[in-house]
């Protein structure tokens, strides 16, 4: 059992995402008390961000950056800006390399996080108020995001293995799920024949790396997440989200919930009702819950 939340504001704006997604996942936090995480859109940087996970122990980070440092060096990043907090490390670089190749390469001997212009992925052990207090997620202001509270299952509860996930090799793409799927190493068998690589052993990963392998072949947001749900068995409600779009599928037997809420102004999905009703005290909301075997995205 965990929990998932997302937002989006349809118009142009600064929104305070980071606390509307610590209310909403603050609603649902019974349904995953080991970690949580967000994913967050911004305004586009000019230069490529990205971030790290590395340990607390001081030596053992001094360590951990300085041999993150030394892999941007080998692909001529040339590191602008650092900052390091909790567990997380997180540089701004100029880079105009192959961006799958490099980010390939990094993996292989850090733990990446994200990469992008628009989107940071922040997340930790512990309840999402706790990981604010930590990374101020509270502050940050843009345009939409996802998030996730994790009991851990398939995996151990480590930050790495936290949700958002976000795909090698494709940046500014994520991914939050709630569910499991069945045909998880035959579909990840398939992919790692094509080069794709895989750093957990959570499936989840590779909702994330099959969704952006759709979009990098050209499909649209909607037509990846039809395909998602004939090619993925299991039980599964996952939410996506791009620079300009978020997006849910549910498996067609419909056995992990979700409900959305809709107006003019924004679109907010989540595991439970409870995590709409933080965004509106006191007020009765006219949610939906998604029918089985369905999807649908929204754009800004």
């Amino acid at each position: 059992m965990c929990g998932i939340a997302g937002v989006l504001y349809k118009q142009k704006g600064a929104y305070n995402i980071g606390k509307t997604l610590i209310d909403m996942l603050d609603g649902c936090q019974h349904r995953g008390p080991d970690s949580t995480g967000f994913a967050l859109y911004g305004d586009a940087k000019e230069l490529l961000q990205l971030r790290f996970i590395v340990p607390t122990e001081e030596l053992a980070r001094k360590k951990a950056i300085e041999n993150i440092t030394t892999l941007l060096a080998r692909h001529k990043a040339s590191i602008d800006s650092e900052q390091s907090v909790g567990c997380s490390y997180q540089v701004s670089v100029n880079f105009d390399g192959d961006l799958l190749e490099f980010t390939k390469d990094i993996e292989e001997h850090a733990k990446l996080v994200c990469v992008g212009h628009t989107l940071d992925i922040i997340k930790d052990d512990g309840t999402a108020k706790e990981v604010d207090q930590t990374y101020r997620v509270s502050d940050f202001v843009g345009s939409h995001g996802i998030g996730h509270v994790r009991l851990a299952t398939e995996s151990a509860v480590r930050p790495e293995a936290a949700h958002p996930f976000w795909a090698t090799g494709f940046e500014d793409i994520a991914i939050v799920h709630n569910g499991q799927l069945t045909n998880y190493w035959k579909m990840r068998r398939r992919l790692e024949r094509r080069g794709f690589t895989f750093h957990t052993d959570n499936d989840s990963e590779l909702v994330a790396v099959y969704l952006a392998d759709k979009l990098a072949q050209g499909n649209t947001l909607e037509n990846a997440l039809e395909t998602a749900i004939d090619d993925m068995d299991g039980t599964f409600s996952f939410l996506v989200s791009t620079p300009t779009e978020i997006g849910y599928a549910k498996d067609h037997l419909a056995a992990k919930p979700m409900v959305l809420f809709e107006n003019d102004d924004m679109i907010a999905v989540a595991s439970e009702e409870v995590s709409l009703n933080r965004l509106f005290p006191g007020q009765a909301l006219n949610s939906t819950e998604p029918a089985p075997g369905t999807y649908r995205t929204w754009s800004l």
